[in-house]
């Protein structure tokens, strides 16, 4: 990340200083003729003076993860993280007299990371135990040894923590401590939530949101029974709607049949725009505060919200819309596929093919054909996948988010 981050810095004129932040602070650069933030610090007096602000000024410009377009800088209010990040006491019993130790492998510079780690942790008085980078043995011995209460992280961190049980650890030294389990970034597949809970003993708590909403819109109820599958109901303060390609909120037309629509949050959460972006921000916010997210759901008979996918990467295939998250979900009941993702490629006569890139789960033999055939007995013609891909590893963010748009 450094490397990259320092190849942007010189190519572009504006910029003027850079510096590495590395894992042990008084260690030097691993990147010749810079200079490190420690480094860069020493050479400084650490008194300072301390500047007014409201509750409305910018606090943090967090740029969205791009995995299917460009990069934007939502910039969020003090207000936005505050309130997010004491949300944590009425989502799943956040309590200073008893604070919980929780295990951050989330980037601090993401959302995710900072609301939920960091700020949620420091609000109600916990233990924050690092790790550099996401490692699965290595987070879940430290979850044992640091008895960790609390896990946050994103669903193929989840697939890569069941994968090291298969390194001797004791899943049950980890599960004596642990209380709370927290999903989010993107859809948690339902195998994957159904094997966590059996191996560990917890149930995941599902939530969901993104960089503009601070990040937490809805979360999985505390204490009930779990969802797979569901990203839960909109936290205390949000409200959340479905809505069409004009914003027109959709309502159950009766039928039976699951309305699926656009989710549009507005609240307490909702970021003030995009930095320096009026018309980005004009377009995702509309004059009554209703931030249209790009994510399609259903909603069931008790409120909760269901994902089906982006609206970005449905495919249309011969007239048919597809959801990749649908096909994800069959193909990763397959014994013998550990994680995949779904796309749509160009096609001359049916507009876009089902294409899936796959990886195999250890030792296994399975072929590109034996997978389409198995995938054509279960489901719709038009919805199984015509080209397999094998890899042994899928392109993937910081904060560990598929890069689809780097698939086709």
């Amino acid at each position: 990340m450094g490397v990259n981050g320092h190849a942007g810095f010189e190519a572009v004129d504006a910029c003027e200083h850079f510096f590495v932040i590395t894992a042990e602070l008084g260690g030097p650069s691993p990147i010749e003729g810079t200079e490190t933030m420690a480094e860069a610090m020493m050479t400084h007096s650490g008194a300072f003076e301390t500047v007014a602000t409201d509750e409305d000024d910018t606090a943090v410009i967090l740029y969205t993860s791009g995995t299917t377009g460009q990069a934007k800088g939502a910039e969020l209010r003090h207000r936005n993280m505050r309130d997010n990040a004491l949300a944590s006491e009425a989502l799943f019993g956040a309590d200073a007299e008893n604070p919980d130790t929780y295990l951050c492998v989330l980037p601090l510079f993401h959302s995710f990371g900072q609301t939920v780690c960091q700020n949620g942790a420091f609000a109600f008085g916990g233990t924050v135990v690092m790790l550099p980078r996401f490692e699965p043995v290595a987070a879940l011995e430290l979850m044992r040894r640091e008895r960790i209460t609390f896990f946050a992280g994103v669903p193929t961190m989840y697939w890569g923590l069941l994968g090291a049980l298969e390194e001797d650890i004791d899943a049950q030294a980890v599960a004596e401590h642990l209380r709370v389990a927290v999903s989010g970034g993107s859809a948690l597949p339902v195998e994957v939530h159904r094997e966590f809970e059996k191996r560990f003993g917890v149930t995941i708590l599902e939530g969901y949101g993104l960089s503009e909403t601070s990040p937490v819109a809805s979360f999985s109820t505390y204490g009930e029974p779990a969802r797979p599958g569901s990203i839960g109901v909109p936290i205390p303060g949000v409200e959340m709607r479905l809505v069409d390609s004009q914003g027109v909120e959709l309502t159950d037309d009766g039928s039976g049949s699951d309305v699926i629509g656009e989710i549009a949050v507005r609240g307490h959460n909702v970021m003030k725009g995009y930095y320096a972006r009026p018309e980005a921000t004009a377009e995702a916010i509309d004059a009554d505060g209703w931030f249209r997210t790009g994510d399609l759901a259903r909603k069931d008979e008790d409120g909760w919200y269901h994902i089906v996918d982006r609206a970005k990467e449905m495919i249309i295939r011969g007239g048919f819309n597809v959801y990749p998250r649908e096909i994800e979900e069959v193909l990763l009941t397959h014994p013998e596929v550990s994680l995949c993702a779904v796309i749509g490629v160009p096609h001359e006569t049916h507009g876009e093919e089902i294409k899936a890139v796959v990886i195999r789960a250890p030792g296994s033999g399975l072929t590109e054909d034996a997978l389409v055939a198995w995938a054509k007995e279960q489901m719709a013609g038009y919805k199984y996948p015509r080209i397999v891909e094998f890899r042994e590893t899928l392109p993937m963010t910081a904060t560990g988010k598929i890069l689809k748009r780097e698939l086709a």
